[in-house]
């Protein structure tokens, strides 16, 4: 499928990656939020979940976007190859943040939550609080992997847009 990724004459990469500068994060503030304040986990519900979901979307969209832009390029610099190089290891992080959402989301709501909707397959506190621990601890993983991420690809991208554009 030959998809022009242009809107109005400007490269839809540029749209795109807005939206993912600012759905990664927040998805990532959302799961961190709900792994350590109970009174955020219960307000966002299906929330975290569903934005590191709109983050898994918009990832796939702003590399496609990106391959065509970089295609329709005459010259393709050493610091649009790092960006492209980066560009593309955002994916396993924003995959891993929706997993792990989705199980927090799963394991507060229907197993340890306050008013757990279901009998506690773990019947060992001890079980349990090992296990929470351990869905926290890879949420705050995933969480700091994406963000870190997205800042290196979104700083080398606007390198490679700006350096050498303006004199002293």
């Amino acid at each position: 499928m030959n998809f022009d990724w242009e809107f109005n004459g400007l490269p839809l990469h540029v749209l795109i990656v807005h939206a993912v500068v600012i759905v990664v994060p927040l998805a990532a503030l959302c799961a961190v939020l709900t792994a350590f304040w109970p009174a955020v986990r219960r307000r966002l519900g299906i929330v975290t979940p569903l934005s590191a979901l709109a983050a898994l979307v918009l990832v796939p969209l702003a590399v496609q976007a990106g391959e065509w832009l970089q295609s329709r390029l005459v010259t393709i610099t050493p610091l649009l190859g790092a960006h492209t190089s980066l560009g593309e290891t955002l994916l396993p992080w924003v995959i891993a943040l929706f997993l792990v959402a989705a199980l927090q989301w799963g394991w507060y709501c229907y197993i340890n939550g306050d008013g757990a909707r279901s009998a506690s397959v773990l019947r060992s506190r001890t079980g349990r609080l090992i296990a929470t621990v351990i869905i926290d601890l890879v949420v705050v993983v995933s969480a700091v992997g994406a963000v870190v991420t997205v800042a290196l690809i979104g700083e080398s991208g606007s390198r490679a847009v700006w350096t050498g554009l303006f004199t002293s």
